[in-house]
């Protein structure tokens, strides 16, 4: 083995005395460190030490299109040489970032028209909330301010985002903006089909739900509020898909109220759920904004974005007395290198008709997935297409989790990876994202190695007195 690769070496413990890994968990990573990828191509990626593993969640929801396209490499380099980087504030601009925004537009629903990029999908969270209430305060209602978010959502991991984020474990030894008598964000009930209450059909459980939006609301004052976010299926906390008609029904709240409503489409959109977005593709809702970020450049560069309506667009660019600008922006905002990966991404997807492939081999996988509900600790498979997830429990009847110690996802997930395949675990979850090039024979592979990485965990518990069937 190469001494700049493997456990032991240089880059091993280069990262594991100076990388602050997010969501680090340290008893862990101060004993066995990082596992190290080197080259990837198509779904796989390999590892140091020249084993190879199928990536069962597209690097994290982002490698659309796979790994190794030389298209896209190409693409980079092109943009690098010509015009490596050029801010885009006030009136600068470069052919990439026009370019991009002009094709967001076309792609996106209804008359969202505008774009603002960002550097990531938390970028693209702050900066829809900071419109939000840069619209009301141009209209002389600085009072509009506050954000109702959802209980297990996840909106990134900014000071705004990271509040936002309705995953508690999130906020853990952190301050957040939910502090204090009165606080800029409030949090109304999840969707969580699994879990509704006993004997409730799917139309009663909509009906709660947007019930309890309404009490929100009402609590902080819809004169208080600008406006509502919500992802169109929640990601990280658990790959909860609303009921039926949830997100119009809870649109439809939102105007009634003169709330802005925020689609978080950071996982949902550039194929995952078999279009570009997702909003009113699949749920039919017409948001007031939307943001992206993971898919829309496959990963390759960092890269998120803003679209927003031309009626917020009127407002923010009305003339105002003393000719105050939108005082709101990033170094790299519509950094061309990363604006050309975009659009030679969106051309990929486009030529390859990934979409369409998503739609036609998304079914599949779910039903194949479905199949791993008959394992006795399996309670739950859920999701749309290639974003999707499984829940684990201690007891079916009741749908009793497992105590936390356990980490039965861990295990299952480290059991999978022993056998070649890449596989997220939180908590109780097993999450899946796989990159959108997937053939039906690959989700075989993957559905079967869970299913084998499931009964051996159940194993480790019946011989640990841990669980028994």
């Amino acid at each position: 083995m190469k001494n700049n690769v493997g456990r032991g070496s240089q880059v091993w413990r280069n990262d594991r005395r100076h990388l602050l890994h997010p969501f680090a968990e340290f008893p862990q990573f101060n004993t066995t460190g990082s596992r190290i990828f080197t080259k990837a191509d198509g779904i796989v990626v390999e590892s140091d030490d020249g084993r190879k593993f199928i990536d069962g969640i597209g690097g994290l929801w982002c490698v659309n299109i796979g790994y190794g396209r030389q298209e896209m490499a190409e693409a980079i380099a092109e943009q690098a040489s010509a015009l490596p980087y050029y801010n885009t504030f006030t009136d600068m601009t470069s052919p990439p970032a026009a370019n991009l925004a002009a094709k967001l537009a076309e792609l996106a629903p209804g008359d969202i028209n505008h774009v603002f990029f960002t550097c990531s999908g938390s970028a693209a969270n702050d900066t829809a909330v900071r419109l939000a209430q840069y619209y009301f305060n141009r209209q002389g209602r600085p009072s509009k301010n506050k954000i109702v978010a959802r209980e297990n959502a996840y909106h990134g991991s900014t000071y705004l985002a990271a509040s936002l984020t309705g995953i508690r474990p999130n906020h853990d030894g952190f301050h957040t903006l939910l502090e204090g008598p009165d606080p800029l964000i409030h949090h109304t009930t999840e969707p969580n089909m699994y879990r509704r209450p006993d004997g409730m059909n799917e139309e009663g459980y909509c009906d709660l739900l947007i019930r309890d939006l309404e009490k929100t609301i009402s609590e902080v004052g819809a004169d208080a509020i600008a406006c509502f976010i919500a992802e169109p299926i929640i990601g990280a906390g658990g790959v909860k898909v609303a009921p039926k008609g949830y997100h119009g029904r809870a649109k439809e709240v939102c105007t009634q109220n003169d709330i802005l409503y925020v689609s978080d489409e950071v996982v949902t959109s550039f194929g995952r759920l078999g279009h570009f977005f997702a909003s009113e593709a699949v749920f039919n809702v017409l948001p007031d904004i939307i943001t992206t970020a993971k898919g829309i450049s496959s990963g390759y560069i960092p890269l998120g974005a803003t679209l927003f309506s031309d009626e917020i667009f009127e407002v923010l660019s009305s003339p105002e007395i003393g000719g105050k600008p939108f005082s709101h922006g990033f170094t790299y905002s519509g950094h061309p290198v990363a604006c050309a990966a975009g659009l030679k991404n969106i051309e990929i997807i486009e030529s390859e008709r990934l979409c369409e492939h998503v739609r036609s081999a998304g079914p599949y996988f779910e039903k194949r997935l479905g199949e791993l509900r008959d394992l006795p600790i399996v309670g739950d498979t859920r999701g749309s297409h290639f974003m999707l997830a499984i829940e684990m429990v201690s007891n079916k009847k009741t749908k009793t989790c497992f105590e936390s110690s356990v980490a039965v996802g861990k295990r299952i997930a480290d059991h999978a990876y022993q056998q070649g395949v890449i596989a997220r675990n939180v908590g109780d979850y097993i999450i899946l994202s796989p990159p959108l090039t997937m053939s039906t024979a690959e989700i075989d592979e993957i559905v079967d190695v869970l299913k084998n990485a499931i009964e051996m965990t159940m194993d480790d518990f019946t011989r640990e007195g841990i669980w028994q069937a």
